[in-house]
């Protein structure tokens, strides 16, 4: 596992050295440790929550090789994780609970507050290790793991598919569908209801800067645009390439405008 990314959303939090209110966005990779809380000049946080009901020093994230642990340093709160694709799923981490093990890809840490609101953060660990199902025993020495982790129940595949779609059902050999088209072709889906294009470009974001790890020159004005293209050709050109996404995915997909069956395999 590479290591993990934490993202606090604008007006939630500030952190060392980031204007206070700002989004916060701290990448750790594998031994590394982010301390969270409301802080103090004599105790230092990473992430700083903005909260009197939280504690200076609340808890701390620390990242193993193979998944990331959640330590609850309160005395009094319990903190939940939860898996915001998961149906509700969720751990209870209690107070002084030490190194609890997180098994969620997307997860977000929720604290409670005295307000009307909790106060909450988010963690992604895209590179969860899944053996080679060829490779199983270990006699030959360390395991095999796979180059690209995907997990085909998350929301970002649904969108990698829908992405891939014009490809796969030979409509056009180089379009790649665009954020709006996403979102329309989508909207039926029973999870994306409340999709928005913002959440499409960061799924999109995601996949290009995490699990395909496709990396890309910062561009600013007209440029940017070019590029945010040339990232999904690229993405759709190495998962097509790669089999990551095939023709029996796009019955992820809900059925298009005007067919009243689940649409399989490509369009001739």
């Amino acid at each position: 596992m590479s290591g993990v990314v934490i993202y606090l959303p604008q007006g939630t939090a500030g952190a060392a050295g980031e204007p206070h209110g700002d989004a916060v966005t701290l990448r750790l990779g594998p031994g590394e440790v982010a301390r969270f809380g409301r802080g103090s000049a004599t105790c230092p946080v990473e992430l700083r929550l903005d909260d009197e009901a939280i504690s200076r020093l609340a808890g701390e994230i620390r990242v193993t090789d193979d998944h990331w642990q959640l330590s609850n340093l309160s005395t009094t709160q319990s903190y939940l994780v939860e898996n915001p694709e998961g149906a509700g799923e969720y751990l209870r981490v209690p107070p002084r609970r030490a190194g609890a093990p997180i098994p969620f890809e997307f997860s977000r840490v929720v604290l409670p507050t005295r307000r009307n609101t909790t106060v909450a953060f988010q963690v992604f660990a895209p590179d969860h290790v899944y053996l080679d199902p060829d490779g199983m025993g270990d006699q030959w020495g360390s395991r095999t793991v796979t180059a690209y982790s995907l997990d085909e129940t998350a929301l970002y595949f649904l969108v990698l598919v829908a992405l891939c779609e014009p490809r796969l059902r030979d409509e056009s050999p180089v379009a790649v569908s665009t954020t709006p088209e996403i979102v329309e072709r989508l909207r039926s889906h029973p999870a994306c209801g409340q999709l928005t294009a913002r959440a499409v470009s960061s799924h999109i974001d995601y996949l290009a800067d995490e699990k395909m790890r496709i990396s890309a020159p910062a561009e600013h004005g007209p440029r940017r645009e070019a590029r945010r293209n040339g990232k999904r050709e690229t993405i759709v050109g190495l998962v097509l390439r790669f089999g990551l996404v095939r023709e029996e995915h796009l019955a992820l997909l809900p059925p298009r405008s005007g067919t009243g069956t689940q649409e399989r395999g490509p369009v001739r």
